[in-house]
């Protein structure tokens, strides 16, 4: 089968890892290279096509391998493999690279309430370590001061933010946005309907059909296609023959080409979509399990740390025992201002309910912030940090939250509200919809 390389992708990816075996004069260069992009773009295949276009070996590690019960054992792992493709260059005569896969999920924070063990901290320091000295990169209780090829690490993930900024630094890292743009998705969706047959024009309709989709979702419609052979197949051979008609047996099951027209793949797709509407919709996460409606107690300081992708992407209100309570202001008296605020001009973009809530938040000693997204990543729950609101003033806040609609006026934009001492959101409402 014939998949689609983007030529963004292995242009960025060839470069870095050539230059890494070069001896540039005089010149710095990163041995990281973090691709990072939102779920299911295909970070990881791409990188998979680059290594077999371009004969390169391959030395894994999943981010599943940087926890251990034994502290110091992810941080051994790294150095570890890390010798090993370098020793793969030497025997092999080829280039190697050590790839780590979902690096935010195993050392990033997303939140306070993300664990920081010993371990994740020892593998930021190590992976730092590496960058700095690649050919000097020693086990635990040994050294040997012969020095070792250089080889480039590639990681992926979906949010690098959440790593420990020193790592993620420009003279260690570099990194590599990918989104892939409307002739890539093309390109690749054609990859994967390729065997179907489907023409040029229908895999166009497919995903301009489904413009806000990740790529993965394609692959699950082609999936999605063989049920109806496989049911059919079930209820054929009983219920109570399937495992010993698909398990060690000398005649596997066979089936015809399914129906990959197009209208079959749309009513597929929709399918899927309205199955996606649905996970959004009920949250019934937050119905069944009392502990995420009560404050969560953090377990540590979480200046620096926010969440990466919020729970919440709808206008979700505070639950009643989080509810702001009247509380003497600041400013003056809350009453009046209230007042003062329902006879604003009616052209301002924000609603008499959402500058009560601004008022009556400020005058506890909460503080507010927003955030913003596109309609395409509003469908993904990526969300976007934008300015703080004063704390001091609301009048100032409120004119600073008119700026910012102004801003993003094509966008979704969302008014989150936050205890400064626990950082808990009690408040998550979107104020704008483009």
């Amino acid at each position: 089968m014939a998949y689609y390389l983007s030529p963004r992708f292995l242009e960025k990816l060839a470069v870095h890892i050539t230059k890494n075996y070069l001896k540039l004069p005089d010149v710095r260069i990163p041995l990281i290279l973090g691709v990072h992009g939102r779920k299911g773009e295909g970070k990881t295949f791409q990188c998979e096509l680059v290594y077999e276009r371009m004969g390169i070996e391959v030395v894994h590690i999943s981010g599943g391998e940087l926890e251990s019960p034994d502290a110091g054992d992810p941080a051994r792992l790294i150095r570890l493999r890390y010798r090993e493709a370098a020793e793969l260059v030497r025997v092999r005569g080829k280039m190697a690279v050590l790839m780590i896969n979902d690096i935010d999920a195993g050392a990033g924070r997303f939140d306070a309430l993300t664990q920081y063990t010993v371990n994740t901290q020892l593998v930021n320091n190590t992976l730092m370590n590496i960058a700095d000295n690649p050919t000097n990169v020693q086990l635990p209780g040994s050294y040997d001061e012969t020095e070792i090829q250089q080889v480039p690490i590639i990681l992926t993930g979906n949010d690098l933010s959440t790593l420990y900024a020193p790592l993620i630094r420009d003279g260690r890292m570099e990194k590599f946005f990918w989104e892939p743009d409307r002739d890539d998705r093309i390109g690749i969706v054609g990859g994967i309907f390729a065997p179907d047959g489907l023409s040029p024009q229908d895999v166009t309709m497919l995903v301009d059909t489904f413009p806000y989709q990740a790529i993965d979702f394609f692959g699950a419609v082609r999936a999605q296609i063989y049920n109806e052979q496989i049911r059919d197949f079930i209820y054929q051979v009983g219920l109570e023959n399937v495992s010993r008609s698909v398990v060690n047996t000398l005649t596997p099951p066979t089936f015809t080409k399914p129906d990959f027209s197009l209208s079959h793949l749309l009513d597929v797709g929709h399918r899927l979509v309205r199955e996606q509407r649905r996970v959004e919709e009920m949250k019934l996460a937050n119905e069944y399990n009392r502990v995420l409606q009560q404050p969560q107690r953090p377990s540590a300081s979480s200046d620096g740390f926010y969440r990466a992708y919020p729970a919440n992407d709808g206008a979700t209100h505070p639950h009643p025992s989080q509810q702001p309570t009247p509380a003497p202001s600041r400013q003056g008296n809350p009453k009046s201002e209230i007042s003062n605020l329902k006879s604003k001009s009616p052209a301002s973009r924000i609603s008499t309910e959402t500058r009560q809530h601004i008022h009556t938040l400020l005058a506890q000693g909460h503080s507010l912030g927003i955030e913003h997204v596109d309609a395409r990543r509003f469908q993904t729950n990526a969300w976007k940090s934008g300015p703080k609101l004063s704390e001091q003033n609301s009048e100032l806040a409120l004119e600073t939250l008119e700026q910012c609609l102004e801003e993003y006026a094509g966008e979704y934009v969302r008014l989150i509200g936050f205890d400064p001492k626990t950082r808990q959101r009690i408040l998550e409402q979107i104020i704008q919809r483009p």
